[in-house]
């Protein structure tokens, strides 16, 4: 399974109590599935699950794996070790694990292959690995990138190294074969698909899914006149969601438009602010919605 297209990473909702709201979430799945998404993440970063019990893990797991089910739709778990791989042994519905470059300890480039070979032989399903250098203090250079494409299990990275540099350039000019580059860094998203992309794992599109949906279908199809003006509108409006650390904005949205129950987020994390909310509102009443 190579995986392309629109994956949306789900937020993870809390009542008013704290706890998860399974209902919302399995709601808002069926929602974005429905909208044009191809498949969903559970357990990425976007879902919170450093502030998640280990039963609540697999609550999440299984509603959005319930979702997926239903719609025959593409689902990637968040998981980094070789335990939490194995764990997906009993779960058919989980087409790929998204697995971070070891984080911190910046162990090099040589040690993130072999880190990633040993993942692989562990798995039960493939990899896709998440390089996100700002965040884990690790760089993969062009080179590595091939060879990690190279590797027998890994069948995609998602790309989220805060811009588009010279690496990236090269990396799309000359695509490896049975490796999906996954745009994971939202306000870059059409630019990354006109570079030739095969999709993304974008937070932003828990809101007007069908614009994302079109925004990946349109450049995957050459449409310049329609993805070009679409991409402008959807950066501002990601720029918008991703202004206070993710996923309180989003969630604030969310909630706004009654959509989950409360837009709590876990610490070590903050509620968005009422700024932040009223702008990334006022961003999102000027995508105009596609038809789904």
């Amino acid at each position: 399974m190579t995986p392309a297209g629109l994956y949306v990473p789900m937020i993870t909702p809390f009542d008013g109590n704290g706890a998860v709201a399974l209902d919302a979430l399995s709601a808002l799945a069926h929602e974005v599935l429905a909208a044009g998404a191809v498949g969903l993440v559970a357990l990425g970063t976007t879902a919170e699950p450093h502030a998640l019990s280990a039963v609540e893990q697999r609550m999440v797991v299984d509603a959005v794996a319930a979702a997926c089910r239903e719609h025959r739709a593409g689902l990637l778990v968040g998981a980094h070790t070789a335990p939490e791989l194995r764990a997906l042994a009993g779960r058919p519905e989980v087409t790929a694990a998204l697995c971070l470059v070891p984080p911190f300890l910046r162990p090099g480039e040589e040690a993130v292959l072999a880190h990633y070979a040993r993942l692989a032989e562990e798995s039960p399903v493939p990899l896709v690995a998440y390089h996100v250098p700002y965040r884990t203090g690790q760089q993969l250079g062009v080179s590595t990138l091939r060879r990690l494409a190279g590797l027998p299990g890994l069948v995609g990275v998602k790309h989220a190294v805060g811009g588009i540099d010279a690496d990236t350039i090269a990396l799309l000019a000359d695509p490896p074969s049975g490796f999906a580059v996954l745009c994971g860094e939202d306000a870059y998203a059409s630019p990354l698909l006109a570079l030739g992309a095969a999709g993304g794992i974008l937070a932003s599109a828990h809101l007007v899914t069908a614009d994302y949906a079109e925004l990946v279908s349109a450049w995957r199809s050459g449409d310049v006149a329609r993805a070009r003006p679409l991409g402008h509108r959807l950066a501002a409006l990601s720029a918008a969601l991703f202004a206070e650390p993710n996923p309180a904005v989003v969630k604030a949205v969310l909630h706004a438009q009654g959509r989950i129950p409360t837009p709590l987020v876990r610490p070590p994390l903050l509620p968005a602010t009422s700024t932040a909310t009223a702008r990334a509102l006022t961003c999102l009443a000027r995508v105009p919605a596609v038809p789904v």
